[in-house]
């Protein structure tokens, strides 16, 4: 009854015509007429046959009456052509925006393989050929279009080291000016979906979810790559594995100089990390780690390169009696070491340095002060020891250009320097464990320190006894107290060596190359160029990209800077007149490797469809009017073969 009280029809006008039924009902009135006695010889049979006769002539008169009026009805009705409104029919001009997850965390198998490539396939079949939708994915944007004009770019979809950011693509589909509403349908496995990311949604914006399920979730990655030490001939380089999920079975592990097998071991995770070391030759590495794992395949390769190691260019600025402990740290077979006091220094020389130690100059003239801060701008690191000499303003008229860094008056009290940064990039590999009972080094005064950046050693009253700033390609390194003998004995500590060499070599002279694709870390090149000059990267493999990063030239340096390119994960060759000057590794950010991270049930709130096919017949129905004309026109064909029947078989 609700249903007929909803049904309307295309044409109205046309039930008019149901006026008509007036005639043949005059018809049949018409033909009902009275019969007249007549008598014959009296036989009984014949009388009652006459009767039985009659009967059914009235019968079948009246099955026709009604057959023709309802067949006339039907008739009427079919060509008024009746519809049940839809359900959404404000909806029927929405725009369709489809939002496409292809992150790696996609690359995990559901029921019927890959999720996104699930997904594509599912796209290209259900979408209907004349519907117009625009098409969002990770990187890309495609705006009203059609399945066969975008067939070709969703076969090519490719897996994007971009994460899914539900709210950025929200935001795009929201700048879109438009008089019509819009249907989104957001494609995604929901890994590593935050909760912030839907304040986006509102009432303009109400879309529908499709969340594949990965049917296993666990998975190994290669997290990282490190150099553990360096030997007289060899590397020994650490593996960083990272399992998620139980992993049952032996991994194989294998290194790769470019296409050249140099080691191979098999391991089984029973823990969430392990770490493993390999002893490589001490030569240019150019190559990655691979593990054969059923997990997610894009974090199974981890790219790195290790450079022939060159000499780093030190020169140190004080009296020559307080620079001799450094001529036993920088030896000739590493470094290019020069010496000289204020009085004798050539300012041409400092930019040539890859790092300046400033040695307990009494007075730093405000010359040397501003040839400093244009060095470490330009990546150059720069190592500072105080005097205590030193007058206090002239020790912050140095600082002040580097960062937020103040000291006050000389303390004449003795501390002893009693914790380590372990995890300080400048102690990377120097301890095999943290040290319990260390001999503690100590200094008889200091000037009291303040800094705004995290101690690479610190004093027992938790103030800085050495810490570091620095601006992604130099670092500026601040020693809060003079270490010469009759101060301090910290030349005479286990940490003297490492502290000062690695504070002196840059990473681009030594250690592993693995840059993050999208990552914008800048790296510095020792290339001299002309100003028409510039430096190209290639794939090593000669097949995959070609391109020219942001470069500034810096003296004897170029800094170079990676922000969209490369898009894809290799080995790579910084080249100058096509001459290889340098190998360059990336890796994509292990951020989707963890498919335990699963937060859809953020999106339980929202409207959920079981598949693509689905999602389109929903709102095809919602949106579609019922169309009831073609069951009257059926019915009007079944009233004429029921007429033909009652013509024919009732007497």
């Amino acid at each position: 009854m609700t249903n007929f009280q909803l049904m309307q029809f295309k044409h109205p006008e046309i039930l008019y015509f149901l006026f008509l039924l007036v005639l043949p009902i005059l018809v049949h009135l018409f033909q009902l007429r009275r019969f007249k006695k007549e008598y014959f010889t009296n036989v009984k049979f014949l009388k009652e046959l006459s009767i039985q006769t009659r009967k059914s002539s009235q019968l079948k008169k009246w099955l026709l009456l009604a057959t023709r009026l309802l067949l006339l009805t039907a008739m009427i009705i079919a060509f008024a052509q009746p519809f049940f409104k839809a359900k959404d029919s404000k909806g029927v001009t929405n725009e369709l925006y489809l939002v496409v997850d292809n992150s790696f965390s996609m690359q995990a198998k559901g029921k019927q393989g890959e999720l996104l490539k699930r997904a594509v396939q599912e796209l290209l079949e259900k979408t209907p050929e004349n519907t117009t939708f625009s098409l969002l994915t990770n990187d890309d944007v495609y705006w009203n279009t059609d399945i066969k004009s975008i067939q070709k770019e969703l076969m090519n979809l490719e897996y994007s080291a971009t994460s899914f950011q539900l709210d950025q693509s929200l935001t795009k589909i929201k700048s879109r000016k438009t008089p019509f509403n819009k249907d989104v349908v957001v494609i995604t496995d929901a890994i590593n979906l935050q909760s912030n990311q839907l304040k986006t949604i509102d009432e303009t914006i109400n879309p529908i979810f499709i969340l594949p399920k990965a049917e296993q979730k666990n998975n190994v990655s290669v997290d990282s790559v490190y150099l553990q030490q360096t030997l007289d001939n060899f590397y020994e380089i650490g593996v960083k594995l990272k399992s998620y999920g139980k992993s049952e079975q032996e991994i194989p592990v294998a290194i790769y100089n470019q296409k050249q097998l140099i080691a191979k071991t098999q391991v089984k995770l029973n823990q969430a990390e392990k770490e493993l070391f390999f002893t490589i030759p001490k030569a240019d590495f150019n190559g990655y780690v691979f593990i054969d794992e059923p997990g997610l395949s894009y974090d199974n390769y981890y790219y790195f390169s290790i450079s022939k190691p060159e000499k780093a260019s030190v020169l140190a600025i004080g009296e020559a009696d307080k620079n001799q402990f450094l001529t036993k740290i920088y030896t000739e077979n590493e470094f290019v070491f020069l010496q000289y006091e204020l009085k004798s220094l050539d300012y041409n020389l400092l930019d040539k340095q890859d790092a300046i130690i400033i040695n307990e100059i009494k007075e730093i003239p405000q010359a040397l002060q501003t040839t400093l801060k244009a060095f470490y701008e330009k990546g150059g690191n720069i190592i500072f020891i105080p005097s205590e000499e030193n007058n206090v303003a002239n020790i912050n008229s140095l600082l002040q250009n580097f960062g937020s860094f103040s000291v006050n008056d000389l303390i004449k009290t003795e501390k002893q320097i009693t914790t380590i940064s372990f995890a300080h990039p400048l102690y990377s590999g120097v301890f095999e464990k943290k040290a319990a009972n260390f001999q503690y080094p100590n200094t008889k005064k200091s000037f009291s320190l303040k800094s705004a950046y995290p101690s690479i050693l610190t004093y027992e009253d938790q103030n800085p006894f050495l810490t570091v700033v620095s601006n992604s390609l130099g670092s500026f390194y601040v020693f809060s107290a003079p270490i010469n003998k009759v101060n301090s004995n910290f030349k005479n500590s286990p940490l003297i060596v490492p502290t000062f060499y690695n504070m002196a070599f840059q990473s681009a002279k030594t250690g592993i190359n693995a840059l993050t694709v999208g990552n914008s870390s800048p790296i510095t090149i020792d290339q001299l160029l002309a100003k028409d000059e510039i430096i190209s990267v290639i794939s090593s493999d000669k097949k995959s990209e070609k391109f020219i990063p942001q470069q500034q030239i810096l003296n004897n340096k170029v800094k170079l800077t990676f922000a969209e390119s490369p898009s894809k994960a290799g080995n790579y060759n910084a080249q100058k007149d096509n001459t290889t000057i340098k190998n360059i590794s990336f890796n994509y950010s292990r951020t989707e490797s963890d498919l335990g991270l699963d937060n859809s049930n953020l999106l339980e709130s929202y409207e959920n469809g079981n598949s693509i096919e689905t999602v389109f017949d929903a709102l095809q129905t919602n949106r579609t009017n019922n169309v009831l004309w073609k069951w009257f026109v059926i019915l009007t064909l079944l009233f004429v073969v029921l007429e033909i029947l009652i013509q024919k078989f009732v007497k």
